[in-house]
C-alpha cells in the first residue's frame, strides 16, 4: 500500500536503484534534486535529505529565489516509488513552467496510479494549507502526466514554449 512519506536517510539504497533507473542527469520532477547535489555518499545524501526536510521550516531563511516547500517521497514499504512536492507560493519561474505542485515516478513504478493517487493527496494536504487554486504543469508531450492533471480537475490554461522549443502545458485546479 503506498503511502506518502517525508524524505528520510533509512531509503537511500532504494532512493539510489531508483536513480539508475531515471538514468544519469535526467531531472526528476519532484524530487528537489539539482545536478550538484552529492547523493552517492551516505553524508551527501543525508545532507540533501535535512535540506528537503527544511524547506518549509519558517525558522531557516530560504536562499534567494527559493519559496517554502513541501517534500514527500512515495513509498511502498521500504521502496522508494517516487517524489511529489508542493510549493506553497510562486515565483516568477513557477508560474512560468513549475507550478506549485511537482511529481515524478521512477520507471519501474509507472502505469500503476501512483501519480494519480499521490496528486490526489497532495491537493488534500494544498486545501488544508490554505490554498485555494493550484498550478500544475508538465511538459507538453507528456500525455500520462496530462491525464494525471484532468483527473484532478485540471483545466488547461495554456501550452507555453519555454527555454528555447520545449513546450510546457499549464493548468490550474481549483481546491474550493
Amino acid at each position: 500500500m503506498p503511502e506518502l512519506i517525508a524524505p528520510t536517510v533509512r531509503l537511500h539504497d532504494s532512493w539510489l536503484e531508483s536513480l539508475q533507473e531515471w538514468g544519469s542527469g535526467v531531472h526528476q520532477d519532484g524530487a528537489g534534486l539539482h545536478s550538484d547535489d552529492d547523493v552517492e555518499s551516505a553524508e551527501g545524501f543525508a545532507a540533501w535529505v535535512e535540506w528537503l526536510c527544511q524547506q518549509n521550516d519558517p525558522t531557516i531563511p530560504l536562499p534567494a529565489g527559493r519559496v517554502p516547500t513541501d517534500y514527500w517521497w512515495i513509498v511502498d514499504g521500504e521502496t522508494y516509488l517516487g517524489a511529489i512536492t508542493l510549493r506553497h507560493e510562486l515565483n516568477d519561474f513557477l508560474l512560468e513552467q513549475g507550478g506549485h505542485i511537482g511529481y515524478g515516478v521512477r520507471p519501474t513504478a509507472r502505469r500503476r496510479g501512483l501519480a494519480t493517487w499521490a496528486l490526489g493527496e497532495v491537493l488534500q494536504r494544498a486545501r488544508q494549507a490554505g490554498l485555494t487554486r493550484v498550478l500544475i504543469t508538465c511538459d507538453g508531450d507528456n500525455e500520462a502526466s496530462a491525464r494525471t492533471i484532468e483527473r484532478h480537475g485540471g483545466r488547461l490554461e495554456d501550452v507555453r514554449a519555454v527555454d528555447g522549443d520545449r513546450a510546457v502545458r499549464r493548468y490550474w485546479v481549483d481546491l474550493v
